[in-house]
């Protein structure tokens, strides 16, 4: 007897809105693909338009549904899987960590860190709306942005941050072996070189960093290359010449981690950040 299994429908828009305003990323995804554990170097802020989604972050497993605010901290592993096989859309906004942290020197002694990867807080929603709006208007108001900006992130640093200390972070072997992925993301490595660079064994390193980081080294290591293809394709070269430069194999490797990590392909990226 046959087995007839059903095939799901694979649908995935990402659109990434031209800011006009360096340092702030404006994306709309309508998705049921599930994404693997990554990061962003950026500040992530969104609203999920409708549907839901279970997600890993720092805290466990939290779901997100229509009208939750959904947040991340730069390097914050994190994933995102659709409830029941559903489609789920939403908007987030990516902000530089330098433009945050300009902005709320006057509210937090330290580095703002997010403590709530999801919150219900109507207030913020509201705020959120606005401000991607004046972000994907057609003639974006720097002004009113800066300043719609500003109230939205001291809504999330009063009602859902915190201060991180000098002594936040993994253990000195786990920052050694990722200063050097990050100093060099472009260089061939291999883990017993990492290992060796960091005094210990091959898994001790592997557990350590996983443990710490919350991924391997060697997924951490294509999370750094697809970033700086990112800004190798901001400055206008090729997906072809970022691919290689990134170190990537070559450009459909390039292409695969891109989508997986940020949703989009590095074409469609390169095309959104000229018209910034």
């Amino acid at each position: 007897m046959r087995i007839q299994t059903k095939r799901v429908r694979v649908i995935h828009k990402a659109e990434l809105h031209p800011s006009g305003t360096p340092g702030i990323e404006a994306l709309t995804l309508v998705s049921n693909q599930h994404f693997p554990r990554h990061t962003h170097d950026q500040f992530g802020i969104g609203v999920i338009a409708f549907g839901a989604q279970r997600s890993w972050s720092a805290v466990g497993t939290v779901e997100a549904s229509a009208g939750d605010v959904i947040m991340v901290n730069p390097g914050e592993v994190h994933d995102g899987v659709p409830l029941a096989g559903g489609v789920r859309g939403w908007q987030m906004i990516y902000l530089d960590p330098k433009i945050v942290e300009q902005d709320m020197a006057c509210e937090f002694d330290g580095k703002l860190e997010i403590v709530d990867p999801v919150a219900q807080d109507s207030i913020l929603v509201e705020r959120f709306a606005h401000l991607f709006a004046l972000i994907t208007a057609a003639r974006p108001d720097g002004f009113a942005i800066e300043e719609n900006l500003l109230q939205s992130l001291v809504s999330v640093a009063r009602a859902h941050g915190s201060v991180r200390g000098p002594n936040f972070g993994p253990p000195p072997h786990i920052r050694k072996a990722v200063e050097r992925l990050n100093s060099a993301p472009e260089a061939p490595v291999t883990l017993a070189e990492l290992a060796a660079l960091c005094g210990v064994s091959r898994f001790q390193l592997l557990r350590g960093f996983a443990r710490h980081i919350g991924i391997t080294p060697h997924a951490y290591l294509m999370q750094r290359r697809v970033r700086l293809a990112r800004q190798l394709l901001r400055h206008g070269q090729t997906p072809s010449d970022a691919a290689a430069h990134a170190g990537f194999a070559d450009q459909s490797h390039m292409t695969r981690a891109f989508v997986r990590q940020l949703g989009v392909t590095p074409s469609r990226y390169r095309a959104a950040v000229a018209l910034s």
